[in-house]
């Protein structure tokens, strides 16, 4: 494996950028954002996720507060939240929220590419989240995604806090725990 390369250099220097630039996205940023969500691997193709696009900033700024953590919401240029079918009904695959995870990740990882920061959003307040956003009952919408133009360009080249990541060795196991 190439360690220079784009795929290797965009994993190892992303970085969550929680405070935006005031100005909006590209709709050619936005367009390659979202394109990298719908490109995601799905478990058996099935892409069982939508994406509800929020820019208007009353709208964000109503959103910030759909968790504890979510308060970046109102500074982003864009929330994306993340809805799938409800992964608690009881017909419901784990592979729902893995899924999930690939499309966010695909997006995060292109939006760094392209110069954009992102950081995700826990829900905690469903009920609010499902009036704001307006998606079916049978849906359940467990993150938001802030993407903008970082406030500190800097942070775009910014080094890997020291100790940020635990070693190989204490994660990896061979055949066995």
């Amino acid at each position: 494996m190439d360690s220079g390369s784009p795929v290797w250099t965009a994993i190892a220097t992303r970085r969550v950028i929680r405070t935006f630039e005031d100005r909006p996205l590209t709709e050619q940023h936005l367009e390659r954002i979202l394109r990298a969500g719908r490109r995601a691997s799905s478990s058996k193709n099935l892409q069982r996720w939508a994406f509800i696009v929020c820019r208007e900033r009353e709208h964000l700024r109503e959103l910030s507060v759909v968790g504890p953590w979510a308060g970046h919401l109102a500074g982003a240029a864009v929330g994306i939240a993340l809805v799938t079918p409800d992964p608690r009904a009881s017909d419901a695959p784990l592979s729902v929220l893995f899924d999930l995870g690939q499309a966010a990740d695909s997006m995060m990882l292109a939006a760094w590419e392209l110069g954009v920061g992102s950081v995700p959003a826990t829900v905690y307040e469903h009920e609010l989240a499902r009036r704001l956003l307006g998606y079916p009952a049978d849906h359940h919408c467990e993150f938001l995604l802030s993407f903008g133009y970082p406030a500190d360009s800097t942070d775009l080249t910014r080094p890997a806090q020291a100790g940020g990541r635990r070693p190989l060795a204490e994660l990896v196991h061979e055949e066995r725990w």
